[in-house]
C-alpha cells in the first residue's frame, strides 16, 4: 500500500486556507452594536435640552413668564461683536499688488533700444530728417516730430538720454500701478501692500494709496521728480515727452494675495468672549427680554451637551474606536481563534447593552456613591468568561468601562469601581466546576467591590457616615451578578451551544442515558472510549489544553458505532462479519460511524467542541486495513486502477483544535496498543512514536497547532497511562490436581505477600 504524503499535505493546507474559521468574525453585529450605542448616546444628549424645559417660548421684546438661571459657569463667544470686529479688521487689510520684474525688464530693454538707436544716429552724422525718420520707423507713433527735432538739436543729446534713463529707472523702481475698476473699495482706504519677489526672497511694504503712481498720473509724477533735480530747462522740456511711451504699468493687483491677507487676518482676529457666572439669573420673570439676554440664553442652550457638536462628534469617534478595536481584537488576537458567529453576536450585543445601560443610568442621582454601582459590570464580564474565554472577558472589562467614561456616562470614581469589578469578574471563575461556584464567585466580586468602594470614598474624602450604605450596595452588586448568572447562563449555553465547564461536567456523567445505551449496545466501544478519555485527559493536562473537553469528547467520539456495533472489532467475539464482506463495503460501514456520530451529537445538542471531536477524530485518514485488502484482491493493472483511495478515506476534516488532535492520537493509540504482544514501557513508547509520526507524515495534525514539544508531552502521557494499565503480573505455576489447586488457592488467599504480588 502506498499513500502519497505530499497529496495529504496539500489537502490539509488547502482545507486550512478555505475553512470558514480562518475568516474574521462577522462585521454586521459590530456595526449594529456601534449604531445602537450611538443612537442611545445621542438621544440621551438631546433629552436634556434645558434644566427647566424648552427655551422656545422666549422672544426678544416679550415678557418672561419664568426665571432662567445658569446652573454652571458659561464662557461663550459673542458672535455679533466678533462679526463686527472681524469686519473692521478686514477693512483694514490693504489691497495686495505684485511687482512684475518681467514687465520692468521689458520696459528697460525698450528704453535702452531707443537710447542706443538715437545715440548711434547722432554719432553717425545723420541729417535731422534721417534721424527723425529712423526713430519713427522703429518706434512708430511714440514720438512727435518736434520732440525728436529738439533732441537732435540739443546741446548734449547723450546727457539728455542718460538722465532720462535714470529718471525712468527711478519711476519703474517705485512702480507704476494698474488699478482695478472694482474689488478694492472695501479694503484699506489709506495704504496698499506692494509685494516684490526675487527668487525665493519675498519683500512686502506698505505704500500710501495717495502716493502711488498710475498710468494716468505718471507724467505728473515724472514732472515732480524732474523738478526736484538739478536739470537743465532743455531736459525739463524733453524728458516728459521722451519718457511718456515708456511709462507703462509694472505693478498689478493680486486678488490671490489679497484673499490670503484677509484669511490670515481672520485667523489672527480673536473672538469676543463673554462670561456668564454660575447662578446668574439670565431671564427674569416679569421683565421684558432684551436682545442681550436672548444672546445669553442661546449661549446657555448651546452649552448643553446635546447641542455641542464637538461633544457629539467626540462621542461618535470614541464609540467608533471602541467597537473597532473590539471587532479587531476579540478573536484570534486574544483567544487564539476566531469567534464563531453566535459568539460574535453575544459579545457585540453585551458591549452595546453595556454602553447603552451606562448612558441610561448616568442621570440617576446617587448621593455619595459612583453611578456604576447600579450597573452589573461583573455580570457582563462573567458571561463571556464562562461561555468563551476569560482572556476575552478581561479585554471587555478593560475597554467597556473606559468607553462609558469617554462618552460621559461614568465619572472617574464610577470608572474605577466598574474597572475593578469587571477585571475581578473576568478571572473569578478560574477552576469553577459547579454552578454553586458562581455564587462563590459573586462573593469574591462583592469583596473586591467593597475594597474599590472604600478606595473611592477615601479618595473623595466622604464622611464616615456614608460608608455603610455605599459598602452595602457595592457588595450587593457583586452578589447579585453571581446570582443572575445562574439564571442567564443555561439559555445562553443552549443558544451558543457552548462547551462550558459546567455543561461538560454534566456530560461527563457516565450514568447519562446515551452512555448507558452505549455500554449496553457496544460494551467494547464503551470500554475503548473510557480508556481513550483517560489518555486524552492526561495528555491535555500536560500540554495545557482543556482536559475536560478532551475527556467528554472521548466519551462521545464513537457514538456512531451504536448502530452497527458488531462490525467493529472491539465488540466482536469469535466471528468477524467483515470476513464475508467486500473490502469496499466494509470500509463504507466503518466510515459511516463518523457521520452517524455527528448526527447523534446534533440530536443530543452536544456542544460544538464535542461535535468537532466526533467529526474529526479520524480526520481524513485512510482505512489502511481494508484498502490493503482491496489492493490484494485486485489482480492486473487494469483492475487495480479501479481501487479508489477515496472510497477508503474517512469523510471528516483533520483536527482543528488541540483537544480534537489529542483525542485522535489517543483513539489510534489505544486501539493499536491492544495488538502488542506482552506490552512493556519500551514497546509502548516506540509504538506510540511510530503512530504519532504517521499522523504527522500524512498531515493529520497540520491544522491543530500542536508543537513538537506538545507531541513529545502527549507521547509521555500516553506511555505513563498505558504502562500503568498494562502492568506486568507474576506467572503462576501450573497445578497438578484439584487438591493441590485448592491448597494453593487457600494459601494465596491467606498469604498477604501472595495477595500483594497478585495486586501488582
Amino acid at each position: 500500500m502506498t499513500i502519497d504524503p505530499f497529496r495529504r499535505r496539500i489537502t490539509a493546507l488547502t482545507d486550512k486556507l478555505l475553512h470558514p474559521t480562518v475568516k474574521r468574525g462577522a462585521v454586521l453585529p459590530w456595526v449594529g452594536a456601534f449604531f445602537f450605542s450611538l443612537i442611545v448616546v445621542l438621544f440621551n444628549l438631546d433629552s436634556g435640552l434645558s434644566p427647566g424645559g424648552s427655551f422656545d417660548e422666549f422672544e426678544v421684546g416679550k415678557v418672561a413668564d419664568r426665571d432662567v438661571i445658569s446652573e454652571h459657569p458659561i464662557i461663550y463667544e459673542d458672535e455679533k461683536a466678533t462679526r463686527l470686529r472681524l469686519e473692521a479688521q478686514e477693512q483694514l487689510v490693504p489691497a495686495a499688488f505684485l511687482y512684475s520684474n518681467r514687465a520692468t525688464e521689458e520696459l528697460k530693454n525698450r528704453w535702452n533700444s531707443f537710447a542706443s538707436l538715437a545715440e548711434s544716429s547722432l554719432m553717425g552724422g545723420h541729417s535731422q530728417e534721417a534721424f527723425r525718420l529712423g526713430i519713427q520707423s522703429e518706434f512708430p507713433g511714440d514720438f512727435q516730430s518736434n520732440i525728436l527735432d529738439l533732441l537732435y538739436n540739443a546741446d548734449d543729446s547723450s546727457e539728455v538720454l542718460r538722465d532720462c534713463g535714470e529718471v525712468l529707472m527711478t519711476m519703474l523702481e517705485r512702480g507704476i500701478y494698474s488699478m482695478p475698476q472694482t474689488g478694492i473699495e472695501h479694503l484699506n482706504p489709506d495704504v496698499v501692500e506692494l509685494i516684490r519677489q526675487s527668487g525665493s526672497r519675498i519683500e512686502k511694504e506698505r505704500v500710501p494709496l495717495q502716493g502711488i503712481t498710475i498710468r494716468n498720473n505718471a507724467v505728473d509724477t515724472l514732472a515732480v521728480i524732474v523738478a526736484a533735480g538739478s536739470y537743465t530747462p532743455q531736459f525739463i522740456q524733453l524728458a516728459p515727452q521722451l519718457l511718456k511711451p515708456f511709462l507703462r504699468e509694472n505693478v498689478s493687483y493680486s486678488p490671490e494675495n489679497t484673499i490670503q491677507n484677509i484669511v490670515e487676518t481672520r485667523q489672527k482676529t480673536e473672538p469676543v468672549i463673554r462670561n456668564i457666572e454660575q447662578g446668574k439669573r439670565i431671564i427674569k420673570k416679569g421683565f421684558i427680554i432684551t436682545e442681550e439676554e436672548m444672546m445669553e440664553l442661546n449661549a446657555l442652550r448651546m452649552s448643553l451637551p446635546g447641542n455641542d457638536m464637538n461633544i457629539v462628534f467626540a462621542d461618535m469617534l470614541f464609540l467608533l474606536i471602541l467597537f473597532g478595536l473590539l471587532f479587531y481584537y476579540c478573536g484570534k488576537h486574544v483567544i487564539s481563534r476566531n469567534l464563531r458567529d453566535r459568539e460574535t453576536y453575544l459579545v457585540s450585543g453585551l458591549s452595546a447593552l453595556y454602553i447603552a445601560g451606562t448612558v441610561l443610568v448616568k442621570d440617576i442621582s446617587i448621593e455619595f456613591m459612583p453611578v456604576s454601582v447600579l450597573v452589573p459590570t461583573a455580570l457582563v464580564m462573567m458571561l463571556p468568561s464562562i461561555l468563551i474565554h476569560s482572556r476575552l472577558a478581561l479585554v471587555l472589562a478593560m475597554t467597556l468601562p473606559l468607553g462609558a467614561f469617554l462618552t460621559g456616562s461614568f465619572d472617574m470614581p464610577s470608572y474605577i469601581f466598574a474597572l475593578v469589578s469587571g477585571v475581578v469578574a473576568a478571572y473569578s471563575l478560574q477552576g469553577a466546576e459547579k454552578r454553586m461556584d458562581l455564587v462563590k464567585s459573586g462573593m469574591i466580586i462583592a469583596a473586591a467591590n467593597i475594597i474599590a468602594m472604600i478606595a473611592v470614598l477615601l479618595w473623595q474624602r466622604f464622611p464616615a457616615g456614608v460608608y455603610p450604605q455605599a459598602l452595602f450596595w457595592a457588595a450587593f452588586n457583586g452578589i447579585a451578578s453571581g446570582m443572575l448568572v445562574l439564571g442567564v447562563l443555561p439559555p445562553l449555553e443552549h443558544a451558543l451551544n457552548a462547551a462550558t465547564t459546567f455543561r461538560l461536567i454534566e456530560l461527563s456523567d457516565l450514568n447519562a442515558p446515551i452512555l448507558r445505551r452505549l455500554f449496553t449496545a457496544a460494551p467494547g466501544t464503551y470500554s475503548h472510549s473510557i480508556m481513550v478519555a483517560n489518555l486524552a485527559e492526561a495528555a491535555c493536562q500536560d500540554i495545557g489544553a482543556n482536559p475536560l473537553l478532551a475527556r467528554v469528547g472521548a466519551y462521545y467520539h464513537d457514538l456512531g458505532k451504536m448502530e452497527n456495533p458488531d462490525y467493529f472489532v472491539e465488540n466482536q467475539t469469535d466471528y468477524n462479519r467483515h470476513d464475508d464482506m467486500a473490502p469496499r463495503l466494509s470500509a463504507t460501514v466503518i466510515r459511516s460511524h463518523v457521520k452517524l456520530g455527528v448526527e447523534k451529537a446534533r440530536q443530543l445538542a452536544l456542544p460544538r467542541g464535542v461535535t468537532d471531536i466526533i467529526s474529526e477524530h479520524h480526520g481524513n485518514s485512510v482505512i489502511t486495513w481494508f484498502y490493503s485488502k482491496a489492493l490484494k484482491q485486485e489482480s492486473g493493472d487494469s483492475k487495480k486502477s479501479a481501487v479508489n483511495v477515496d472510497d477508503f478515506t474517512y469523510p471528516g476534516n483533520p483536527p482543528r483544535s488541540r483537544e480534537s488532535a489529542v483525542v485522535m492520537l489517543a483513539d489510534v493509540t489505544e486501539a493499536a496498543v491492544r495488538t502488542l504482544d506482552k506490552p512493556n514501557a519500551v514497546k509502548i513508547e516506540k509504538f506510540i512514536q511510530e503512530l504519532i509520526g504517521k499522523k504527522v507524515e500524512y498531515g493529520q495534525l497540520a491544522l491543530s497547532e500542536l508543537t513538537f514539544r506538545d507531541l513529545e508531552a502527549i507521547k509521555k502521557a500516553f506511555v505513563r497511562v498505558l504502562v500503568g494499565y498494562y502492568h506486568s503480573r507474576i506467572e503462576y505455576p501450573k497445578v497438578e490436581n484439584q487438591k493441590t489447586n485448592k491448597e494453593e488457592n487457600s494459601r494465596d488467599t491467606s498469604n498477604p505477600e501472595d495477595t500483594k504480588k497478585d495486586a501488582q
